[in-house]
């Protein structure tokens, strides 16, 4: 039994175009493959998966960083998703690679050994995805010392 069930409703609109609706009110948003396949009127499937990844990631570390009463923001993160073929021949997304840049020096930032060490292990979506997706993560700070 799970203790919670998130609801997410898919309505074509056109060809590959999806109108995506969330269940506890989130905006609607628009889905679509590129060409040429679709047209690109919203963000791709692969796009979303990547975005869920990184999303999930800043949160997971700024809570952690908030949890000690620390102020990163402002938080950026950039999520490269390779795709390619499989052994089988079949596309799909075979590694990511998500670098988080924090928005003040690590200095000014206490506990961030602990945090660094522990953050990804709390991201439910990046810990689901790595059964299949090799998920890379890297750290650094606004001087762009790297620190994870």
């Amino acid at each position: 039994m799970s203790d919670q069930q998130i609801v997410v409703h898919l309505t074509q609109e056109k060809d590959y175009r999806f109108q995506i609706a969330f269940e506890d009110g989130a905006p609607d948003l628009t889905a679509d493959e590129p060409p040429p396949l679709g047209s690109a009127s919203g963000p791709s499937p692969v796009q979303l998966l990547a975005a869920a990844v990184g999303s999930c990631l800043s949160d997971s570390l700024l809570f952690a960083l908030r949890k000690f009463k620390q102020n990163p923001e402002p938080v950026r993160c950039e999520v490269q998703a390779d795709v390619g073929r499989n052994p089988e021949g079949r596309m799909r997304v075979l590694r990511m690679k998500v670098v988080l840049t924090l928005g003040v020096e690590a200095g000014q930032l206490a506990h961030l050994d602990r945090v660094l060490d522990q953050f990804e292990e709390f991201c439910t979506v990046t810990q689901s995805v790595r059964a299949g997706i090799q998920v890379t993560v890297e750290v650094y700070d606004a001087a762009t010392v790297r620190l994870k």
